[in-house]
């Protein structure tokens, strides 16, 4: 494995960007990113417009990366929307995912908080999507983008830390929520900055985040977005 993980990386090296991308614009994506987590701690935790949020941000996002993807063909790889290393990076995520999901249980069960419903099937098909639009804002444009500028030279513990550091403040006030996305977000950081694949990552995400939510935290994510409508 050791050595079709350095075979991609020496591939993956020959990329090249049809427009290299300047400085001013990684520090836009990235303050874009800033204002989507400033966004979410107004409209999902202040005015509860969860859902009329998510798929704001879903749709916004999408059109950044389609008009990215017109001026340059090779933006998506460079981001991590790749199927090549899919197995590869699969294989780097998936001992992490089933360690995780058995210590959720064990601590859900510690805490009294296990309440699997029928709700957590339908958040296993939507909550990727959401997860890969997060991964792509928090590990892609941030940790990618500080690790790309070209004027400031940052090592990939500090990005990876910050990274984490971001992604944990977003998930405030949950204590639960915050240090799960803290060690998440260390691991998915190191994962990225090896070999990029917002697939896995985001699917992964969806997947960690459901059964995270209805073992440990407690909440019913789906009752809370979705039935409120009905």
């Amino acid at each position: 494995m050791k050595n079709k993980l350095t075979k991609y990386l020496t591939d993956f090296s020959k990329l090249k960007l049809t427009r290299p991308i300047s400085d001013k614009v990684r520090v836009l994506e990235i303050l874009g990113v800033v204002i989507t987590g400033i966004g979410k701690f107004v409209f999902m935790d202040y005015l509860n417009w969860r859902l009329p949020f998510v798929i704001f941000t879903i749709l916004a996002w999408s059109i950044y990366v389609f008009y990215r993807y017109k001026k340059d063909k090779n933006v998506l790889i460079d981001w991590g929307f790749r199927l090549d290393n899919f197995k590869l990076v699969l294989r780097l995520v998936l001992p992490f995912a089933l360690f995780s999901i058995a210590s959720f249980f064990v601590i859900g069960y510690a805490l009294g908080n296990i309440n699997l419903t029928w709700h957590i099937l339908p958040l296993i098909v939507t909550y990727p999507i959401w997860g890969s639009i997060q991964q792509f804002l928090t590990i892609g444009l941030l940790a990618g983008n500080l690790k790309d500028l070209k004027r400031i030279k940052l090592s990939k513990t500090f990005i990876i830390l910050i990274t984490a550091v971001v992604f944990s403040i977003v998930h405030y006030p949950s204590i639960w929520l915050m240090t799960g996305t803290f060690i998440l977000a260390l691991f998915y950081g190191y994962v990225y900055l090896k070999a990029k694949n917002i697939y896995i990552l985001g699917l992964f995400h969806g997947w960690l985040g459901a059964v995270f939510y209805y073992t440990v935290v407690n909440q019913d994510p789906f009752a809370d977005v979705f039935l409120k409508y009905f």
